[in-house]
């Protein structure tokens, strides 16, 4: 017989069985991988599990939410069927959540089940849009809908934290696997404290659309910093007319107080695109970006198991509206051989949940990781398609290639462009992994490109000069918004 139990004071999944030790045991979620550590023998066996992980050197935090695949191997020990039979109703810890059924492990965020009833929700729901609200010095950042804490938001916090410590400084996130800047606070989504912070900050600063039902308080203000200088069409811009699509982009951006863009283009496109009339728009350079001035690439390299000699090449493609998970243009473990390189893999954030990681051979598949721009930092050269990461790496100066084996498809029927990029591209559009790689091995490509790269970065980098977070700061600070 098999049983499973929770240890709350450890936070540790126990599966206990009868007969010898097996081989091995382990948790296997999309996005993180655990091992059992397997004690006893003979009679009766354990095989606990950790329910709080490190990835890529940073904190000891939850597993991230998901369903984990439960597997306990070895010739002896516990059999299939045993397994199937696992039960272990859910147990709510203040950091997660977690259900067994079988060898299927449900880890979810730590919110009381009866917030998640839509009873639960609505009166969450109305309890915050009842609240005065904007009465607490403090700012709710979110990034990407929760699933990191990174981008123009983090950059902000981090000089903001610096400048006005008296401001609390709450994060939104999907659940507390997501690490939070030192010294913040995380919320989970949807739960009571959640739904309290977003009422009373007097500023909420966010990359993306704010999501479920928000109502601005008296006195509180928005800042929308996005998430990337377009090549894509966005919004009103996008092919094919939507009414319901419209009235949800105005509604939206009638929501923010302040729009920053990195750039006197972004800003143009941005304007536009948002209907975003009759509002200040600040163009100061990105914040994120000022990691490429002030950063040190060492510790990011070290946490990653990657040596300072080994050439690092970043593949960063861009979502699909026409699929959930990650392109799969490029074998990433071949790669690695053919340009003896260590690749790390980063899928968008919308990719982030339906899909699972690479692995192979120098394949490290960073798409959870914290912040896309200390990958950007790190990396030697960069792989991308259409994503907005063209116009942050473009700071370092080094190679861009853009792999591309489906522009048509995506130039003509999926989202179009504001500029035709094989005329501007600061690097080769290639189709194929061996054009790719032919690319990336000769080092005349670099030469060739050096003149676009240059007026490239004229007209998108202007800004991006280390100082982006200072001046955002610095504009909220004699706004009055926050009290330093």
């Amino acid at each position: 017989m098999t049983t499973a139990l929770i240890d709350e004071q450890a936070e540790t999944l126990v599966i206990a069985g009868e007969g010898a030790r097996p081989a091995s045991a382990t948790l296997e979620g999309p996005r993180a991988r655990v091992s059992g550590r397997l004690t006893g023998g003979g009679k009766t066996w354990k095989a606990t599990f950790p329910l709080r992980t490190s990835r890529w050197g940073g904190a000891e935090l939850p597993l991230p939410s998901g369903a984990y695949d439960l597997a306990i191997d070895g010739d002896v020990g516990a059999e299939a069927a045993d397994l199937d039979e696992l039960e272990l109703e859910q147990v709510l810890l203040p950091t997660l959540r977690v259900e067994v059924r079988g060898t299927r492990v449900v880890i979810a965020a730590p919110i009381a089940p009866i917030y998640e009833t839509p009873e639960g929700q609505r009166t969450l729901e109305e309890r915050y849009a009842s609240q005065i609200g904007a009465g607490e010095n403090a700012v709710f950042f979110e990034s990407f809908y929760g699933q990191n804490a990174g981008c123009n938001p983090r950059a902000i916090d981090r000089v903001l934290a610096e400048r006005a410590p008296a401001v609390t400084r709450y994060w939104s996130v999907t659940d507390l696997s997501v690490e939070v800047p030192e010294g913040a606070v995380p919320v989970v989504e949807g739960g009571p404290e959640w739904w309290r912070a977003r009422a009373e900050s007097r500023m909420l600063i966010v990359n993306d659309w704010l999501r479920r039902r928000f109502v601005r308080k008296p006195g509180q203000r928005v800042l929308q910093t996005w998430h990337g200088t377009p090549l894509k069409r966005l919004a009103l811009h996008r092919p094919g007319f939507d009414p319901r699509r419209m009235a949800a982009v105005i509604k939206e951006s009638r929501r923010w107080d302040v729009l920053l863009a990195q750039n006197v283009y972004a800003a143009r496109i941005l304007k536009k695109a948002y209907a975003f009339f009759g509002k200040p728009l600040w163009v100061e350079g990105y914040p994120r970006n000022d990691l490429f001035t002030t950063g040190d690439p060492a510790p990011i390299r070290e946490a990653l198991g990657i040596r300072a000699d080994e050439r690092v090449l970043l593949y960063a493609p861009t979502w699909r509206d026409d699929r959930s998970e990650m392109v799969d243009f490029i074998d990433p473990q071949q790669l690695a051989a053919q340009t003896d390189s260590v690749v790390l893999v980063r899928g968008h954030s919308r990719t982030l949940k339906p899909g699972r990681d690479h692995s192979g051979a120098r394949v490290i598949d960073v798409t959870g990781y914290p912040e896309t721009a200390r990958l950007l930092l790190i990396a030697d050269a960069l792989i991308t398609d259409y994503s907005s990461v063209m116009f942050d790496f473009s700071v370092t100066g080094r190679p861009m290639f853009f792999l591309v084996p489906d522009l048509e498809h995506y130039r003509g029927e999926l989202r179009g462009f504001y500029f035709d990029l094989a005329e501007r591209a600061p690097g080769p559009l290639v189709h194929t992994q061996e054009q790719l790689v032919r690319a990336l091995e000769d080092p005349e490509v670099p030469v060739a490109y050096q003149d676009r790269y240059a007026a490239w970065k004229a007209q998108f980098n202007k800004l991006d000069d280390g100082g982006a977070a200072e001046r955002v700061v610095s504009r909220i600070l004699d706004q009055g918004w926050l009290t330093a």
